[in-house]
């Protein structure tokens, strides 16, 4: 849809008086419109700072592992497996194993395949407990450290970890969501303003303010780009601000993360060089030159999602087309009202309001819906049940944004109602003065949503909470003559299995002749259950039982290590 722009005549007609009621007074009301925006920009950015963030900022768990953490095996593996709730990147350097001595147990270099990380290990490695320390990037580009411990033969001291699990440094962690804000903004005065410019701008009006805010907005997105690529070294290995290396930068470059920060940059670039004419306002634009224009802005949207959340969703393809409609929406709806109320609502006359207003208000009805829209896929699929919502900061933060939402959304319905019961008397003041309230509500949505990036969704929470509690029982009990390791796996009601290992008291493998053992649960009248037992090795045997009841359950075991030698042990096993 075309507006019907005033032509040559209409540069020499006089604009309509502005009526008396609608001057704006000289400096007052405009320091009061400058002071409301500032206020909310304020304001987003306290959400930013001030708005809670996850402990570890880790948007991946690790939920296995082989060998499992705590337990204790007969002969030391070749190889150790990690698997993490989505897939993961490798950072240099930052997995490692410990032997019990502290030296390297791993050599070569691990290998990632989607969640699924492989570290090779050396052979002849002694016994006593081992550590494993990791430190790798969740499909989100958010880093997941952590350590697990197993044993050879029996357990011993761990050694001391020293890499791999270090935190984020905190002004490292504060300027993120800084950036992220500071790139929405931009991204907010560079899509809006050039729609409006190229559909919607009078002919006879300068382009000169306008085109100012459009490069604050490029200005800013490269800038955030820039400060991302930077941050994300250190945000990831655990250094300082300043704590950056040249290899730190490359792997980064190197990175799904960097490839795609990489693309926004050429992007820009390449945009950079069209918009020129446009700004310009002489007419020097083809109609091919603004499709291409739009093409780039399709790919530069597309590269917030493929950075973020969406990736690493269930329906990954789904997540990225909504998250960047989600985007585009709210860039053409808020640049769309800042051009007017910076502009078009004080310089354009009675005429072009006339035409460009009912235009923008169908396009700000849908730039509504399609947020709407677009944000109820993504909460769905994200926040995955109603408990979500209420029991997490994630699904709290959605409350907040819905509910600012919901004012913003009737603000611009009491917008559209006064576009199409325009006065000469009040509309144009009127109108500017809604305008400006949206603008300072949504610069705190703004704040919530760059918040939110750096929060796990309750799906991320709940693979974490899965990985908790399937989890791995290790027990040793000892008599005057047998020390019995017991590992319990995993540990929740339903099917377990049980590996026993038997040793003499100075830890060497003890042959057992004959293994039994039984499961009872007295606190709710569960009788004694036989486990059937089946022979590994001399000193090593394995079972699986049902276990239908949570709580504590009596686990005894008999070994009979001659015709006249046995021992009995009893243990509690706590079931969740």
């Amino acid at each position: 849809m075309t507006v019907d722009r005033p032509g040559a005549s209409d540069r020499l007609r006089p604009h309509p008086a502005r009526p008396a009621g609608d001057q704006v007074g000289p400096a007052h009301g405009r320091f009061r419109r400058v002071l409301a925006a500032a206020a909310g920009l304020l304001v987003g950015l306290f959400c930013v700072l001030l708005g809670p963030a996850a402990p570890a900022s880790a948007h991946a768990a690790l939920v296995a592992s082989d060998p499992s953490s705590g337990t204790i095996v007969p002969d030391a593996p070749n190889k150790i497996t990690l698997t993490f709730s989505e897939s993961v990147q490798l950072i240099s350097g930052k997995i490692q194993v410990l032997a019990p001595d502290g030296s390297r147990a791993d050599q070569g270099d691990p290998q990632a395949a989607g969640g699924t990380v492989t570290v090779p290990l050396r052979s002849g490695g002694g016994r006593g407990t081992y550590l494993v320390s990791y430190r790798v990037v969740s499909a989100d580009s958010h880093p997941v450290a952590g350590s697990i411990t197993f044993s050879v033969g029996a357990a011993s001291t761990p050694p001391t970890e020293t890499a791999g699990a270090e935190s984020v440094d905190p002004v490292v962690r504060a300027l993120i969501p800084v950036g992220k804000y500071l790139g929405y903004a931009g991204l907010v005065l560079l899509v809006g303003p050039v729609l409006v410019l190229a559909l919607l701008w009078p002919h006879r009006l300068s382009r000169r303010g306008p085109g100012r805010l459009v490069w604050t907005g490029v200005g800013l997105v490269l800038g955030s780009t820039v400060l991302a690529l930077w941050l994300q070294a250190p945000y990831t290995t655990g250094a300082g601000l300043f704590g950056v290396s040249v290899d730190d930068l490359r792997d980064v470059l190197g990175s799904t993360f960097g490839a795609v920060m990489l693309v926004r940059l050429g992007v820009l670039v390449a945009a950079g060089f069209l918009l020129r004419p446009l700004l310009k306002g002489e007419g020097g634009e083809s109609k091919a030159d603004l499709a291409l224009l739009g093409v780039l802005a399709v790919a530069a949207l597309a590269t917030w999602p493929l950075t973020g959340h969406p990736t690493a969703s269930p329906v990954a393809g789904v997540s990225v087309v909504v998250d960047a409609i989600h985007l585009a929406a709210m860039s053409v709806w808020l640049g769309g009202l800042v051009m007017l109320a910076g502009f078009l609502l004080r310089q354009a006359n009675e005429r072009e309001l006339g035409a460009i207003l009912p235009i923008w208000s169908r396009w700000a009805a849908t730039a509504v819906a399609a947020l709407i829209i677009a944000g109820s896929v993504q909460a769905l699929i994200e926040v995955a049940s109603f408990k979500g919502l209420y029991d997490n900061t994630y699904g709290r933060l959605i409350l907040v944004k819905i509910g600012l939402a919901a004012v913003v959304i009737g603000m611009a319905a009491y917008s559209r109602r006064l576009v199409r019961n325009r006065s000469a008397e009040t509309g144009p003041r009127l109108l500017r003065r809604v305008v400006l309230a949206e603008l300072t509500v949504t610069a705190v949505v703004l704040g919530v949503t760059a918040a939110l990036v750096q929060i796990p969704p309750p799906r991320t929470a709940s693979a974490v909470e899965s990985g908790a509690t399937s989890t791995t029982i290790s027990q040793t009990i000892t008599d005057k003559s047998v020390s019995l390791q017991v590992d319990v796996f995993p540990a929740v009601v339903g099917n377990n299995s049980l590996h026993l290992y038997a040793y003499t008291l100075d830890n060497k493998p003890l042959p057992v002749v004959e293994w039994t053992a039984t499961a009872a649960l007295p606190a709710k009248g569960i009788e004694p259950i036989e486990v059937p037992l089946l022979r590994i090795t001399d000193f090593h045997a394995i079972g699986d039982i049902a276990l239908p009841a949570a709580g504590d359950w009596t686990l005894k075991f008999t070994l009979r290590t001659s015709d006249i030698d046995q021992s009995t042990l009893t243990m509690t096993a706590k079931i969740s």
